[in-house]
């Protein structure tokens, strides 16, 4: 398998503050790692934490970087915040530590702050992929938590209706069609968004078991099913959430009595991934338990996942399966489509997908230099592989069958022989998200 290289230049650093970066291919986790004790190192808190970045990178990022590139990016950095030359008495962590030290040595705390933090994020930003990698704070470990679990601290449900927590199914009937009322008429894309917004929470509270999860911990819903013809069911994955595989089979359960119902429609389409810890556990009920799903690439080594779930009562129904993804689906959504593909679960009809195919994690980092502000590591350790086993970072993931192909309809009826499935197709993708 060819790496991809690493490629730095200094047009290519940037310089800022902490870089928000919304990445949903990854679980959350916090790792400790102890740097090693080394008597020519300065005990200095600036320096123990360069340091500790340094020696984490190397043991967690998921290239083998060598020295000599690693102590470049640093020294890159450094020029960029100096606007001036620097050099390296070893191109390793010692020449990196006896560079900053030098950098330093004249600045007020703050200044020593200030330096320290940014530079630490150009050079996590400047690993490849660019601009994955990042130092976090506080609040946007929080958030990347929230965006995991798929909560959004503000939105409020509710207000979308004009309702609250204590309202009757009959009320939240009026409220809906009170909003399409008033909506529906006005040719503008705000009340286009706000009347998307209010169906969203419509089905969401409208619904006993999402309304629940909601009111007790803001956790949005992520699966949603419609019959759309007799015997075809829609089923949407919005994101991998670690309530993904609960919602999973309480959506197909309700449609298990439908003795009609043989076709299924997956769609992934924008969805943007989210828990990866979830994947061993939600692609078992297509692909069955203890089965080879996916692969990770760290340095120079493969891992693979296992499936630890099996069969969905609800799911072995249907015989005919189209899965339909688009170039926004990324991430975790990115090896589903892969696997599923692998696997021949079904077709897989529509664009190449978004080829975001990095795993992150956030490591904790020990030696912090403020009791104001806590920092993590927000760092890609991995690769994913996909279908044809090469990185799905930049490649994506190609349909069997292409939604811009001319004649993808006829592709389409070849292999179930149904116009009304191909017309149920053409509906689904044609209808904004």
């Amino acid at each position: 398998m060819k790496c991809m290289k690493i490629k730095i230049t200094k047009k290519r650093l940037i310089l800022g503050g902490i870089i928000i970066l919304l990445i949903l291919g990854s679980g959350t986790f916090f790792y400790v790692k102890n740097n090693k004790n080394n008597s020519s190192l300065s005990k200095d808190t600036y320096i123990n934490f360069i340091s500790e970045i340094y020696d984490s990178i190397q043991g967690n990022y998921w290239q083998k970087i060598k020295d000599e590139d690693l102590s470049n990016l640093f020294k890159l950095g450094s020029e960029k915040l100096l606007n001036n030359k620097i050099e390296l008495k070893e191109k390793n962590k010692l020449g990196v530590i006896m560079a900053t030290e030098q950098a330093i040595k004249t600045m007020d705390e703050n200044q020593k702050k200030e330096f320290i933090v940014q530079l630490a994020n150009i050079v996590l930003v400047n690993l490849q992929p660019f601009g994955r990698s990042s130092l976090y704070g506080q609040k946007q470990t929080q958030d990347l938590k929230n965006t995991v679990q798929n909560i959004n601290p503000e939105n409020d449900l509710y207000a979308s209706l004009g309702t609250d927590k204590n309202s009757s199914k009959e009320e939240l009937d009026k409220a809906i069609q009170k909003k399409e009322s008033e909506l529906k008429s006005k040719n503008t894309e705000e009340a286009q968004q706000e009347l998307k917004q209010a169906e969203y929470a419509y089905e969401t509270l409208s619904d006993e078991t999402k309304k629940q999860r909601y009111d007790q911990n803001q956790v949005e819903p992520t699966v949603f099913g419609k019959v759309i013809e007799p015997n075809i069911l829609h089923l949407q994955i919005k994101k991998m959430s670690p309530t993904t595989l609960d919602e999973l089979k309480n959506e197909t359960d309700k449609f298990d009595t439908n003795l009609k119902l043989n076709t299924l429609i997956l769609d992934l389409r924008d969805n943007i991934g989210g828990s990866m810890d979830l994947m061993p556990y939600l692609l078992g009920p297509f692909i069955g338990p203890d089965q080879y799903a996916y692969e990770f690439f760290h340095q120079e080594e493969k891992t693979p996942f296992k499936t630890k779930f099996g069969w969905l009562p609800g799911l072995v129904r249907y015989k005919n399966v189209v899965i339909l993804a688009n170039k926004n689906t990324q991430s975790s959504a990115e090896i589903m489509t892969a696997t599923l593909k692998k696997y021949n679960v079904g077709i897989f009809v529509g664009e190449k997908t978004k080829g975001w195919g990095t795993i992150e994690k956030v490591f904790e980092i020990k030696n912090q230099i403020s009791t104001d502000e806590k920092y993590g590591m927000f760092l890609v350790h991995s690769l994913t592989l996909g279908d044809d086993n090469q990185p799905i970072e930049s490649n994506g993931v190609k349909p069997l069958i292409n939604i811009t192909d001319k004649d993808w309809k006829q592709q389409l009826f070849n292999y179930f022989h149904s116009n009304a499935l191909n017309n149920a197709v053409e509906k689904i993708w044609n209808t904004a998200i």
